[in-house]
């Protein structure tokens, strides 16, 4: 414990405002080198992206949601990475000897090691997925029967946005089933019901020409990548015959496709007058009921169609 003379000497707080100016110099220094490392590593995508767009091989869309989903962990990593640094010359500069903590953490880390399996399996799992481009931020992927935008790629987990909002994350460890939508180009699968009545060759004459219409009208035409493939008669059901059709397009734009066409089928075949059919009952009452018993079975049934469509 200092005595009073040495605390009433101004010299005696000389080192204290010394180390703290430099642990202040260290906390600067460690928020301009995240910056700039933000910064390079930016460019560094930008610059990756135009090399590759001279490259070809995939489209512009697709190289910059690769280059942004390893910059982002790049990004990350690289801060960690400064601030961990910059937290030891705070420590040392605190007059904590930093030698044995280093030293411990081999030991410290055969230990965590055995402890945190599930953790560098996670890691290693989420190398794999950069490496190997299976997604990328901005895709709408299902792992493990959950679907949704993958709006954060980490070392350890994936995140992905539900369509009802709700957040879904994942250790990429435990990734099982990975599907990805949206990977380079996109199908909108069309199954169309028609009645059995209908000429089927004339209903996918009429479904071509919709979505030739469709292809030549924007915002349509940037995102149509190739005229509607007729797929044919793709099931005879107990009330109706089932034509499948599919259109490609641009990833994530099969859904703004799909709803137009599907709106636009809709209303032409109300024009040309091809049946769509829908589910329909026929109830036959016995012969010979009284006309009064009759009446009160059809109210009956009536009240309890009304009940099941409400």
């Amino acid at each position: 414990m200092p005595n009073r003379s040495q605390l009433l000497n101004p010299d005696y707080y000389l080192p204290f405002l010394f180390n703290g100016v430099r642990i202040g110099l260290v906390l600067v220094f460690a928020y301009i080198a995240t910056r700039v490392m933000s910064r390079l590593i930016l460019g560094l995508e930008k610059y990756s992206v135009k090399m590759m767009i001279k490259a070809g091989g995939s489209s512009d869309f697709e190289l910059e949601k690769r280059a942004k989903t390893i910059g982002g962990v790049s990004r990350k990593s690289s801060a960690v990475i400064i601030w961990v640094v910059a937290g030891l010359m705070i420590l040392k500069e605190m007059n904590f000897d930093v030698r044995p903590l280093l030293a411990g953490a081999g030991v410290v880390g055969v230990a965590f090691g055995f402890g945190a399996q599930n953790v560098v399996r996670d890691i290693i799992s989420g190398l794999f997925l950069l490496m190997e481009n299976q997604m990328r931020i901005n895709d709408v992927v299902t792992i493990n029967g959950k679907s949704g935008l993958v709006e954060e790629i980490n070392l350890r987990t994936t995140v992905l946005r539900g369509e009802d909002g709700v957040v879904h994350i994942f250790p990429n460890g435990t990734i099982q089933g990975l599907s990805n939508m949206t990977r380079e180009y996109s199908y909108y699968v069309l199954s169309i019901s028609v009645g059995y009545k209908e000429d089927t060759d004339h209903v996918g004459a009429v479904l071509k020409e919709i979505g030739d219409e469709l292809a030549k009208e924007e915002p349509y035409r940037t995102a149509i990548l190739a005229p509607l493939e007729l797929m044919g008669v793709d099931k005879l059901g107990d009330a109706a015959v089932v034509i499948k059709a599919r259109i490609k397009t641009q990833p994530l734009q099969q859904w703004t496709v799909g709803r137009e066409m599907n709106r636009r089928i809709k209303k032409r075949f109300q024009e040309v007058q091809i049946e769509i059919p829908f589910p329909s009952q026929t109830i036959q009452l016995a012969p010979g009921l009284p006309d009064q018993l009759r009446s009160e079975l059809k109210g009956i049934v009536r009240e309890v169609l009304s009940e099941r469509s409400a």
